[in-house]
């Protein structure tokens, strides 16, 4: 079933909007200060491309706290806000449920990336 999510999704945008966070990933990575922001560009596009049977775990500690407090004041809550609602738009069909479940997956990993592993299950 993971196999025949990830293809659909890839299908319907999943690509793109991977493609889309590796191509931030390389811009942030440009400059020193950005390093750090394009490594959770680079968690985003690993998780957008294939998420059915990827779980996040989080082990930061303070440092990512922080960091995450910082993310989500200036980008993390506008885009944790769009993967809610097109988590939403999925969830008005029965079909469009277990996409909708991944974007919920993803707007969590937007608001909070710092100190978040993406792990197989």
């Amino acid at each position: 079933m993971r196999l025949l999510g990830n293809i659909v999704w890839l299908i319907f945008g999943g690509l793109l909007l991977s493609l889309g966070w590796a191509i931030v990933g390389l811009v942030l990575c440009v400059t020193i200060i950005g390093i750090p922001l394009g490594i959770q560009a680079f968690k985003m596009a690993e998780l957008t491309l294939t998420p059915f049977g990827k779980t996040v775990v989080y082990r930061g500690g303070v440092g990512s706290t922080l960091a995450n407090i910082v993310w989500m004041v200036l980008v993390g809550v506008w885009m944790a806000l769009g993967y809610v609602g097109a988590g939403l738009v999925n969830c008005l069909t029965i079909i469009g449920i277990p996409f909708g479940i991944q974007s919920f997956k993803m707007a969590k990993l937007a608001l909070w990336p710092f100190g978040a592993d993406i792990v197989s299950l």
